[in-house]
């Protein structure tokens, strides 16, 4: 099982900006794709932003214009630039491998409010 630690979460208010990191323990230049998830409180973990091995990018209709996805393989590493931040975004975020669904991480809180 291939296990990532995210981190970058914190308390911001509406229109800020964070950046996300996830870090796997082993090379991520070989997995088919990495994604960032989120699940808010008492909804269903939902998938917003994908990076193929190509380096193409899929971004949910939520997030798409404010969210972006980018890695550096070198670092094993796997980012989510977030910005425009709004209350609806507030959630624990994820990586994991959509097409090899491993075990979940721990997550990083983010928070909007004013």
């Amino acid at each position: 099982q291939v296990q990532f630690v995210e981190s970058g979460g914190g308390l911001v208010q509406p229109g800020e900006s964070l950046r996300l990191s996830c870090t796997a323990p082993v090379s991520i230049d070989t997995m088919l794709a990495v994604g960032w998830y989120r699940q808010a409180p008492g909804k269903q973990r939902e998938l917003v932003a994908r990076i193929f091995r190509d380096g193409a990018t899929h971004h949910a209709d939520s997030v798409r214009g404010r969210f972006t996805i980018s890695r550096d393989n070198s670092k094993n590493t796997v980012f989510l630039r977030m910005n425009s931040l709004k209350p609806e975004d507030t959630a624990v975020y994820y990586c994991n491998q959509p097409y090899a669904q491993q075990s979940w991480g721990q997550g990083t809180q983010v928070t909007v409010s004013s």
